[in-house]
């Protein structure tokens, strides 16, 4: 036989075998839809639906509510006359993640059919007609269409979590039910406690898909764990050394990226004493910032004779389903979002998950097979010390921004607004005075002008003052540069244990005297001078993740400017930075953010006369380096937060001049008030202990 043909044979198989991947993978895909524990009851499902204008869908994560349910309902024909669908999660990363499965499985570009939509990230087009986007997205939405009519159906996913923006959307919705009576709206929750939900919807039916759950042996320490860290890594590693490699993975409940990475570092240095005596392990971190390429990473199997550990935060309890799961290791604790109204505090804080939480994530060992979840802590602990619930987010968060986007779509009595569990009457009142501060309310509470314009902005309203001030002081250009970066929640810089001096001696460049603003304006325009580059990240040791983000940020900040009639000076630029316009636009909207250094030499905000502490990462308090009058520490500081951590820090500082308070905030800052305050005697020394 001719070898020329052989080959030619052997090239058309290939070709033939790439043709088909494709097809064969959606072939699997259809065939793993059917297996889904919500397909058996597809048709009952969009019978009630059909019947019930209102229906509250109680599911097992994994069962397919999230993925299938607009996928049936477009099939059953809901997308008629160009209405669309729209699902609605808690986090940016389920809502990216379920978009880009429900694309694959309708065989279509993400993007194009079936898109998302999370903040200053829009993938989606006109062609667009299943929606995924995050609930915050959804109650902007609601500013420029209160009543979605372009929307058949609206799902609210996850309700069971009871985030901020999900329990404002619960009364809007319900308003939206009674004014059209042809939009279909399902309240998805992975817990049974859905009578609550039933009752606020005044009886809406409960249906219920049963999960596929099988049983989940549950073990506690006999002694409370004084390191739970170190408490995961040695469950972790008696797992895999003592349980089969095929059996199954692990997933780790931990609170934050920092516990993340350490957990990850620890562990990584534990395998490398074992000297490769234990069988492979794929260590996949998974959190909200991580870049979306790594977070597809906790999807893929694990290679063979290998075992992959998942260290998630509480975002793997409910919004995302992992498969081969069967060892779970719970230590027992998150980070909450807690808020002091009196002395206008918002911190992170790492506090016992409730009961519910604890069952939620025991379930996810039991979904492949029969599973086993390591509580590190007490069985008198789990039944004594934890709450049955997790307290609402609304009732422990300042609902500034809140107040002012429900301001925005016309309620006014937010006293009888009708929250599902209403937030304290003291946190109303402080945002409400907030806001008027800010001018964004009148004296009888009602939205002026430049409130509208503040809601249109997807950003704090002290941002958005910020942002719109701008203009006055023609510094539009650098004030969206450090509106994006301050957008980014994770750090700028970061220090290497191997290089911390190098790092701390490229970080000291950018500094500026005037505060960090200053420096995080500096540090997003060199970026930009040379070219966006990844290598001089790493040259300067700054995350390059922060800085793409912070850049895909700014560029959205500037598409809005037109919305809000907003223009860039031409002076306005890169090479042309005036700090003092730019203080005074920073002072425009962080007014009520004031802090003065007092005789003791601690500082004291200005409204509350609380002690608060400059961060020690701030610029202004590296500068004291040396007792000379240039690095003693400045008199007057406006702060971007309070973070309560061991002290109450002042995180990004700027220093500002007295009298700008009263030119700019005349209502809260008169004349004789300041210069009392600046004739007070300075303290004599004024060192870095002061800080």
């Amino acid at each position: 036989m001719d070898i020329n043909l052989l080959i030619k044979h052997d090239n058309t198989n290939k070709q033939l075998t790439d043709a088909d991947i494709q097809f064969t993978k959606y072939q699997q895909i259809c065939e793993d839809r059917k297996k889904l524990p919500i397909y058996p009851y597809k048709h009952e499902l969009l019978q009630a639906i059909n019947d019930y204008q209102i229906v509250i869908i109680v599911g097992e994560t994994g069962s397919g509510k999230t993925t299938q349910i607009l996928q049936y309902l477009y099939e059953d024909g809901y997308c008629k006359n160009n209405m669309k669908l729209g699902c609605t999660q808690p986090r940016r990363v389920a809502a990216m993640s379920v978009a880009s499965r429900v694309a694959d499985e309708m065989n279509v570009k993400l993007g194009n059919e079936v898109g998302y939509s999370i903040r200053f990230e829009d993938n989606t087009n006109e062609r667009t007609i299943i929606k995924y986007m995050t609930d915050g997205m959804l109650l902007r939405e609601f500013l420029q269409s209160p009543d979605l009519s372009s929307y058949s159906v609206m799902m609210i996913d996850e309700a069971h979590e009871r985030t901020l923006h999900t329990d404002i959307l619960f009364a809007l919705i319900k308003d939206v039910a009674a004014y059209r009576s042809d939009i279909k709206i399902l309240i998805s929750s992975a817990t049974l406690d859905a009578e609550k939900f039933s009752k606020y919807f005044n009886d809406a039916p409960i249906f219920i898909i049963p999960g596929r759950r099988y049983p989940v042996d549950i073990y506690y320490t006999k002694q409370p764990e004084a390191d739970y860290i170190d408490a995961v890594i040695v469950t972790c590693l008696q797992i895999h050394t003592t349980q089969s490699i095929d059996s199954g993975d692990i997933l780790v409940f931990l609170t934050g990226q920092d516990e993340i990475e350490q957990c990850e570092e620890l562990l990584q240095q534990r395998i490398k004493l074992l000297n490769n005596k234990i069988y492979e392990i794929i260590i996949c971190p998974i959190y909200s910032t991580l870049p979306t390429d790594m977070q597809t990473r906790i999807f893929e199997p694990a290679p063979y004779n290998a075992r992959k550990i998942i260290l998630a935060t509480n975002i793997a309890e409910t919004s995302l389903t992992i498969n081969n799961i069967v060892y779970v290791v719970d230590p027992g604790f998150v980070k909450q979002k807690s808020y002091n109204p009196r002395k206008n505090i918002e911190s992170l804080v790492v506090v016992p998950i409730s009961r519910a939480s604890a069952n939620q994530r025991a379930g996810r060992a039991g979904r492949v097979k029969a599973g086993k979840c390591f509580r590190l802590y007490t069985a008198h602990a789990y039944s004594s010390e934890l709450e049955e619930n997790t307290i609402p987010e609304i009732q422990r968060t300042n609902l500034c921004n809140i107040v002012l986007q429900l301001k925005c779509l016309g309620i006014d009595d937010l006293i009888h607004f009708d929250f599902m569990d209403p937030p304290p009457a003291e946190t109303l009142i402080r945002a409400l005075e907030e806001l008027y501060a800010l001018s964004a309310l009148n004296n009888h509470g009602e939205l002026t002008k430049l409130g509208r314009r503040m809601a249109e902005l997807p950003l704090d309203p002290m941002l958005s003052k910020m942002l719109i001030h701008s203009e006055k002081y023609h510094c539009v250009n650098s004030i969206i540069t450090i509106c994006a970066m301050l957008s980014v929640n994770n750090t700028i810089f970061y220090r290497p244990k191997d290089k911390q001096l190098h790092a701390d001696n490229a970080h000291k460049n950018f500094y500026s005297s005037a505060g960090d603003h200053i420096t995080l304006l500096k540090v997003y325009n060199e970026w930009a001078d040379h070219d966006y580059s990844t290598q001089w990240c790493y040259e300067n040791f700054i995350q390059i993740r922060s800085m793409r983000r912070a850049r895909d940020v700014r560029q959205q900040l500037e598409a809005m400017l037109d919305r809000i009639e907003i223009q860039i000076d031409d002076n306005d630029n890169n090479n042309n930075i005036d700090d003092i316009a730019i203080r005074k636009a920073i002072c425009s909207g962080f007014f009520y953010h004031t802090a003065r250094l007092d005789r003791t030499g601690n500082y004291k905000t200005v409204k509350h006369n609380q002690t608060v502490y400059m961060h020690p990462s701030s610029a202004l308090f590296k500068n004291d380096d040396n007792n000379s009058a240039e690095s003693s520490l400045p008199r007057w500081l406006i702060y971007h937060e309070l973070v309560l951590t061991k002290k109450e820090y002042m995180r990004c500082c700027i220093q500002i001049q007295p009298e700008w308070l009263s030119e700019i905030a005349p209502h809260m800052y008169s004349k004789e008030q300041l210069q009392d305050e600046i004739k007070k005697k300075m303290p004599k020394t004024i060192g870095k202990s002061a800080a």
